[in-house]
């Protein structure tokens, strides 16, 4: 009996010993995620010169969980060139109905320039005037405060997709492009495939939409997959690749918030389309949006954000 006892108390010793080793070493690796991220957020953060939103009474306050906006500008950076923002997303996120919504602005859409006095295709505010004029050039044409940006290097983007591991996605086209065959149905993609996948749309009969969609996908699967306990192995490469290839005015102190008081919002991602017509003027090809369409846009963001 008292062998028995010795030996159940010799087994709750090593169990204990093996718990807290556990314990110490999931300490150890959450630090050092922690340390990672951070330093990543250092290299990615980039502050502008732009004054609150005149479309905001009160700046957002992230531990009051207040609603807010990001403009996404996938640019494809060259040498000696700014370059065009020939992707444009707006992210907005609502804590209090758990839900983000992600719309897509066609690079083509005709719209007032705020800054340079005139008309133009939305994507040449970025080249005109790099992220300020592009977030005060959306958000004239949403109606809506655009209180963060985010610009990813679209050539980049393909080492975050391989840091996470690749993506899966739901294609409903069958084609091929740049030597790369993609199938109908779910399909596994690496970087260099993300980013041809992302970038077709001549063979698209949507055209421009049809690429949208498909940019959309491919990031709500990266953010699926980043936020994924199976990426925590992958966090380094993921970090490296997220500070080479991402700038942003969020601080890591808010980032950290985001996470704390929105995690369930992004698990519920809603996409969103703007209607345009196509048109030439000038002999240059432009998207027109109606007053009504606008109007629908304009609506349905303001009520995500709660500013109705």
């Amino acid at each position: 009996m008292k062998s028995h006892k010795r030996k159940s108390r010799k087994w709750l010793k090593v169990t204990g010993i093996i718990l807290l080793f556990m314990f110490i070493a999931l300490g150890i690796y959450s630090y050092t995620v922690y340390k990672t991220f951070k330093n990543a957020v250092v290299t990615m953060h980039q502050p502008i010169e732009r004054e609150i939103s005149a479309k905001r009474e009160t700046p957002v306050v992230f531990e009051k969980k207040d609603p807010f906006s990001v403009l996404m500008l996938g640019v494809d950076e060259r040498e000696g060139d700014k370059g065009r923002s020939d992707t444009i997303i707006v992210l907005t996120v609502n804590p209090n109905n758990n839900s983000v919504k992600m719309l897509s602005i066609p690079r083509d859409t005709r719209t007032n320039i705020i800054g340079k006095g005139k008309e133009d295709k939305i994507n040449h505010a970025f080249a005109f005037g790099g992220v300020p004029m592009a977030m005060d050039t959306v958000e004239n044409f949403l109606d809506i405060p655009i209180d963060y940006y985010m610009q990813i290097n679209m050539e980049g983007f393909k080492d975050i997709v391989d840091a996470v591991g690749g993506v899966e996605v739901q294609n409903n086209l069958d084609f091929t492009s740049n030597n790369f065959h993609f199938a109908k149905g779910e399909i596994t993609l690496n970087g260099e495939e993300a980013l041809s996948f992302s970038r077709m749309r001549y063979e698209d009969p949507r055209g421009d939409f049809g690429r949208q969609s498909r940019q959309r996908q491919i990031i709500q699967a990266v953010i699926n997959k980043g936020v994924s306990l199976s990426s925590l192995t992958n966090f380094s490469d993921i970090s490296t690749a997220i500070g080479k290839n991402i700038k942003t005015n969020l601080t890591f102190e808010q980032i950290v918030n985001i996470q704390k008081n929105y995690r369930e919002a992004g698990k519920n991602i809603q996409q969103m389309e703007i209607n345009e017509t196509g048109t030439m003027i000038n002999k240059i090809y432009y998207g027109l949006v109606s007053s009504e369409e606008k109007q629908r846009i304009q609506t349905e963001l303001k009520k995500q954000l709660d500013l109705q």
